[in-house]
């Protein structure tokens, strides 16, 4: 089973506990440290009958590389392109449940190189673009976004990345891939100038730190990101929850405990987080009603609604598009058939309390 290691060290570094009841199935977890997860990472969530034992969280970059070389945990949050390219070569030994713990908008980190007179889009055509690994899921959409609305072919774009990864290691013959000398970043070639711009799963050093070398390729980025909203209902999924394939073949019932107390634990978030005096920003409210009306009371929905589906198969599709050859991996090939019969929506278990 995925993660007996990193469960064996878990066991090792806690307190010796009492006997767990009878009929509890024992899973370690390791996702992120996210708001949305806090109380069953805490324990104030608990999901009907499983010990949950929470490792942890060795970082963005470490813990997708864990799951990928299957050193992680049973329960475990993952790069939800990576997935694809790996069920599609055939692994077996995890399925995925429809917890999408990461999602986000990606207009906003395209930066280009000041100095390359990229003005708009269509100016990256025949560039040298940067992104440190090929396969990470924010790159693919990125990717598609400047291929579906903006006119620009992934593939009339020159990619330069830092490290090799499962998707650059089998991508087409017609994408053109080059690889950095070891121990260069590519960060630093496009604050040299060296590329022109760069796609990144984060924000970087030089935008955090307003380096004039450096800007976004929209400006207006929360602007575009809105309108894509507005006309695809897409609030893009980044990573997916991964669990042992064995497990599910043998506990079904695992997929529905598993989701419900990620809902349950992402309610007690919202509950926590509607009140303004737990965040110190000063229009956190404001900006909070504002991304309500626009995405509407749970943009970080789980389970495989219609809108989900869509929104993963999107992803699904241009990592196919930009790696895979052969037959498009189908949901049903991602997800276990319990995914798909959850009863949808997910029950409301906690309400919000506006006496703040």
């Amino acid at each position: 089973m995925a993660g007996k290691k990193a469960a064996k060290k878990i066991a090792r570094s806690q307190p010796k506990k009492a006997r767990r009841p009878p009929g509890k199935l024992r899973l370690t977890m390791m996702v992120g440290d996210y708001e949305i997860v806090r109380a069953l990472k805490e324990g104030a969530v608990k999901p009907r009958g499983i010990e949950l034992v929470v490792a942890d969280y060795p970082g963005t970059r470490d813990i997708h590389d864990l799951v990928a070389r299957g050193e992680a945990c049973d329960v475990n949050e993952f790069n939800g392109g990576a997935y694809v390219v790996q069920k599609h070569n055939g692994r077996g030994d995890i399925t995925a449940i429809p917890v999408f713990l990461h999602r986000r908008f990606r207009h906003g980190f395209i930066y280009v190189n000041r100095s390359k007179a990229i003005a708009r889009p269509t100016d990256l055509i025949g560039r040298r673009v940067a992104c440190r690994t090929f396969g990470a899921a924010a790159s693919y959409w990125m990717r598609g976004h400047l291929e579906e609305d903006f006119r620009v072919p992934h593939r009339t774009i020159t990619w330069v990345i830092e490290s090799d990864d499962e998707a650059s290691l089998q991508a087409p013959a017609d994408l053109k891939l080059e690889r950095v000398p070891r121990g260069k970043k590519v960060e630093d070639m496009l604050l040299s100038g060296e590329v022109d711009a760069m796609v990144a799963p984060n924000v970087t050093r030089a935008i955090g730190e307003g380096d004039p070398r450096v800007a976004r390729l929209f400006p207006d980025y929360r602007a575009i990101e809105a309108d894509y909203y507005r006309r695809t209902g897409i609030f893009p999924i980044m990573h997916v929850t991964t669990v042992p394939s064995e497990t599910v073949a043998r506990h079904p019932w695992v997929v529905e405990s598993l989701v419900l107390a990620f809902e349950e634990a992402k309610q007690l978030a919202y509950q926590r987080l509607a009140n303004p005096r737990n965040v110190p920003l000063a229009w956190f409210r404001t900006s909070w009603e504002e991304e309500r009306a626009l995405l509407g009371a749970d943009p970080w929905e789980y389970g495989l609604s219609e809108i989900n589906k869509r929104n993963y198969d999107t992803l699904v599709g241009w990592v196919h598009e930009q790696v895979l050859t052969g037959r498009r991996p189908a949901l049903e090939d991602l997800f276990p058939k319990e995914a798909f019969e959850l009863e949808l929506p997910l029950p409301r278990m906690h309400e919000i309390d506006y006496r703040f």
